[in-house]
Order: C-alpha cells, then structure tokens, then sequence
C-alpha cells in the first residue's frame, strides 16, 4: 500500500512539473533548454537578449537570432512572459 501510494504522489509531482511554464524572463540556462528545439547558444542568446530589454510577449522571442515560428509553435504551451506567467 506505501509503494501504491508513493507511486501515485510521485506522478502527481511529476505531472505539476510538466505543467508548469517557463518564464523566459527568469529561466536559468538549464531550464531555458528544456524547450523543443532550444541549446545552449540560444539559451545565452535569450539571456542575454531579455538583460538589455525583458520580454514582453512570447512573440519578441523572434527577435533572438535563430528562434522562429517553428520554435515559438512547438513550445507555445510551455512558455510564458510577464502576467502570462501567472
């Protein structure tokens, strides 16, 4: 019955895990590249990008060398700015 019950807790923090956004404004390094699609020369980019302006909507994301449509589409649901983060 513990193992059962273990089980189910650990899915569950799991699960929360998965749903949790990325708030590209705060991300570290390590989780910025998380993200379908993304390394560690982008994830720099986008630091180092949001320390000169932050961002203010996923969109400006396309302003950073090498993120495009394609990215922001396949990470739409796992990715957030400012407000949308709540």
């Amino acid at each position: 019955m513990k193992k059962v019950i273990l089980a189910i807790v650990f899915v569950m923090l799991i699960s929360s895990f998965a749903l949790a956004k990325i708030n590209v404004n705060t991300a570290s390094k390590e989780e910025l590249i998380q993200l379908k699609g993304l390394g560690d020369k982008k994830a720099e980019m986008i630091i180092e990008a949001r320390k000169v302006k932050p961002f203010t909507s996923i969109e400006e994301l396309k302003n950073v060398k090498g993120i495009g449509d394609k990215f922001l589409e396949n990470n739409k649901d796992n990715i957030c700015v400012g407000v949308d983060c709540n």
